[in-house]
C-alpha cells in the first residue's frame, strides 16, 4: 500500500515536498515512479528511482527543478518540488514496481501498485 501527503495550494515559484510512505518489509526492492494527472489530461510521468536509489529519471518540464529522493529505512520517497509553475497543478500519484526495466521506468503500466494521490495546487 502507497500513501501520498504533501500536497496543497502553493504560489508560483514556491516549493513542495510530496512523500510516497509503503507498507511491507520489501519496498527497498521497488522502484518507484511519480505521475501526475492535470484535468482533461492523461497520465502523465514525472520522475522515478531505482529500487536503490542509485539512479533517477526525470521527465524534461520537470527536469532541474523536481528531486526524486528515498529513504529505504523510512519505506518513504519523496519529490521535492522547486519554482513550481501553474502548469504543474495536477494530481500527483506514486507507484511501486518490482522489477521494471530501465526502458519502462516512465511508462505507467510498469508499475504495479499506486497511491490514491494527493493534489497540488499552484497559483499564478
Amino acid at each position: 500500500q502507497l500513501v501520498e501527503s504533501g500536497g496543497g495550494l502553493v504560489q508560483a515559484g514556491g516549493s513542495l515536498r510530496l512523500s510516497c510512505l509503503a507498507s511491507g518489509r520489501t519496498f527497498s526492492r521497488y522502484n518507484v515512479g511519480w505521475f501526475r494527472q492535470a484535468p482533461g489530461k492523461e497520465r502523465e510521468f514525472v520522475a522515478a528511482i531505482r529500487y536503490s536509489g542509485g539512479s533517477t529519471y526525470y521527465a524534461d518540464p520537470v527536469k532541474g527543478r523536481f528531486t526524486i529522493s528515498r529513504d529505504n529505512a523510512k519505506n518513504t520517497v519523496y519529490l521535492h518540488m522547486n519554482s513550481l509553475k501553474p502548469e504543474d497543478t495536477a494530481v500527483y500519484y506514486c507507484a511501486a514496481g518490482y522489477g521494471v526495466i530501465l526502458s519502462m521506468m516512465q511508462t505507467a503500466r510498469a508499475y504495479d501498485h499506486w497511491g490514491q494521490g494527493t493534489l497540488v495546487t499552484v497559483s499564478s
